[in-house]
């Protein structure tokens, strides 16, 4: 037999290794056998959640954070709020302000360049815009142009059944801006709202108070279709009207009376009917007034013949709980409720502002079923101005105009931004629990896009969970804060 030397070498020196390593296991002597050990691969953990915040200080206005938030499953006992995509309510239609003649005076007498930046600011798309997509307009002045008017001043005794002297001239700056910002945002959506009638339509020889005398009640539906096809002649679409702002409030200048029975036969025998006459698709909203009294609109809802030509109600909350907007949704839930007007005060305080703003205003209504949410005017100058002689002398704009080359951004800048930045028209308001102090709200976009927004309420920083689909994220948010908070 002949035996292969080569392969005997190599059976012995493997028989030799295996020895070795097996008296090294077994030996006393202080040598570890494993010289590189295997290492775990670090966890990486990736950014899903995009933040955003403003603190009361100001020291911090919207801006992005830079720490990274990943979903995952580790246990904590802090508080959740738990977003649910399938828990749907009501479409959003816009988040937004009130454009007065006195915003457009004021933004006008910016030069050209900055002019033009600050409309692309509050209405574009882009990263260093907010995004507004719902304003609201006056029909004729409101208090916060420099003097009354409507669109059928006539001298004292005279009258005009046929509105043939009807004229937009004295909002012709008003009509200018609407088509630069539908150049920037064709989407936008417009409510338009008189403050009065002519006032040879009304049983007082004023701009204050009154109300209007119910033989021009077709005439004055007339006057509201006329402004609807001359502003679409302009290329300007409204796509909704209240018969009338703030209608149990007859002390502004200008201001008109109108009670729960004469709105609903105005909307029912004259508004609704002429609308239909006239092939209109606009939308009549009711009310338009304090929380306080939500059996006003819907005494409007339960007259038979006014409710089909009615969309829904629209309020403010100068008086009352946002929680009125419930109480009529739940009583006609096949009509919208929107929120369309809260003002900020030139002696009110950015902290204290941006908390109740921001709970009953954006939170509070969309909690509450709005379409909508918009604050007051969007501009006026360092003094409160323009207003007219007995209308509000400390309504603060969302920008202050401070110089032909210059502007200042206010505490409803951010209320509003901290929404219409990132639930663009369209969204959905999915189910969100409160929990504490944090008080929320969440959407679904078009795109998919979740967004929630978070205020605290408390006076101390708060550590939670963003928790969805069973995976959560640990955030935090100082005392008196503002977050929004976006992921796919």
């Amino acid at each position: 037999m002949k035996v292969n030397l080569k392969n005997t070498i190599k059976v012995l020196f493997f028989s030799m290794a295996v020895f070795s390593q097996v008296k090294c296991s077994t030996s006393n002597d202080a040598v570890d056998p494993v010289v590189n050990p295997p290492v775990d691969p670090p966890v990486v953990v990736t950014n899903d959640v995009d933040f955003w915040l403003t603190k009361g200080d100001q020291s911090v206005l919207l801006g992005k954070q830079s720490g990274t938030l990943g979903f995952g499953t580790t246990y904590n006992t802090y508080a959740n709020i738990e977003v649910n995509e399938s828990q749907k309510y009501q479409t959003i239609d816009g988040f937004g302000y009130t454009l007065t003649g006195g915003s457009v005076e004021v933004i006008n007498q910016l030069n050209a360049s900055k002019r033009s930046a600050l409309l692309q600011e509050l209405f574009g798309s882009g990263t260093n815009s907010i995004g507004v997509s719902y304003i609201r307009i006056s029909i004729g002045a409101s208090d916060l142009n420099a003097a009354p008017f409507t669109y059928n001043d006539l001298a004292t005794g005279e009258t005009d059944l046929t509105l043939a002297k009807f004229s937009l001239e004295k909002d012709k700056a008003v009509i200018a801006m609407l088509k630069e910002i539908l150049a920037i945002n064709p989407k936008i959506l417009i409510l338009a709202t008189p403050w009065s009638a002519p006032i040879w339509m009304k049983d007082k020889d004023s701009f204050i108070g009154g109300k209007l005398k119910t033989e021009y009640y077709d005439v004055y539906a007339k006057y509201f279709v006329k402004y609807i096809q001359l502003m679409k002649a302009e290329g300007i679409t409204i796509d909704a009207v209240t018969p009338q702002n703030e209608p149990l409030h007859d002390g502004n200048n200008p201001s008109m009376y109108m009670s729960a029975a004469d709105q609903a036969n105005f909307i029912k025998n004259s508004l609704g009917p002429a609308f239909k006459a006239a092939n209109l698709s606009v939308k009549i909203i009711a009310y338009d007034h304090n929380c306080d009294n939500p059996n006003y609109p819907k005494a409007i809802l339960a007259d038979a013949d006014a409710f089909p030509f009615v969309d829904g109600s629209a309020f403010h909350l100068y008086a009352g709980d946002i929680s009125a907007l419930t109480n009529v949704y739940n009583s006609y839930p096949t009509k919208n409720v929107y929120f369309t007007e809260q003002w900020t005060s030139s002696t009110g305080d950015f902290a204290g502002d941006l908390k109740w703003h921001l709970r009953n205003v954006v939170i509070g209504s969309m909690r509450n079923y709005s379409r909508n949410a918009l604050e007051w005017n969007v501009a006026n100058n360092g003094s409160f101005e323009p207003h007219t002689p007995g209308g509000c002398t400390m309504c603060k704009g969302a920008i202050t105009i401070t110089s032909t080359d210059n502007f200042q951004r206010n505490v409803a800048y951010y209320i509003i931004a901290h929404a219409s930045k990132f639930v663009p028209a369209g969204s959905t308001r999915i189910g969100s629990n409160n929990s504490g102090n944090l008080q929320n709200v969440a959407f679904v976009t078009p795109s998919g896009s979740k967004v929630l927004i978070v205020e605290n309420d408390g006076s101390t920083n708060e550590i939670f969970n963003i928790k969805f689909n069973g995976k959560w994220v640990t955030t935090s948010l100082p005392a008196g804060g503002v977050g929004t908070y976006t992921w796919k």
